[in-house]
């Protein structure tokens, strides 16, 4: 299966990583002719207002709202596919009937690093 991993902006390579580990290819999308090379989308973490900009210049909002293409929000990616955030204008997908408020645990200046453990296996967390 071929998975896109929008690549505009955002966390792009770990992403692609992660498709690579469940066994398929990760294909980096950066122009909107690129969705048609796709079985599936991930519009990952990163700066949602600017991956927005970057959607409506490069077209990719309108041909996603009018796709039938899977689509998997990573933090960021998931703000852009709600259909508000309170308290922001932004640009957004609007397909999932979601409100959301943005660093409602924080600003990114308070997120860190750390050694989780999930059933026994030690992995780095991002919190």
């Amino acid at each position: 299966m071929n998975i896109g991993v929008l690549g505009i902006q955002g966390d792009i390579e770990e992403q692609e990583e992660m498709v690579r580990k469940i066994g398929h290819n990760p294909v980096r999308v950066r122009r909107v002719e690129d969705l048609s090379k796709i079985d599936a989308l991930i519009i990952p973490g990163g700066e949602s207002t600017t991956i927005g900009k970057l959607m409506e210049k490069y077209g990719f909002m309108e041909a996603l709202r009018n796709s039938d293409i899977p689509i998997l929000g990573i933090c960021a990616g998931m703000v852009l596919l709600s259909k508000e955030v309170l308290g922001r204008k932004q640009p957004l997908l609007g397909l999932m009937d979601i409100v959301v408020r943005r660093n409602a645990y924080g600003s990114q200046r308070e997120s860190f690093e750390e050694d989780i453990y999930f059933k026994g296996e030690k992995i780095r967390g991002y919190l």
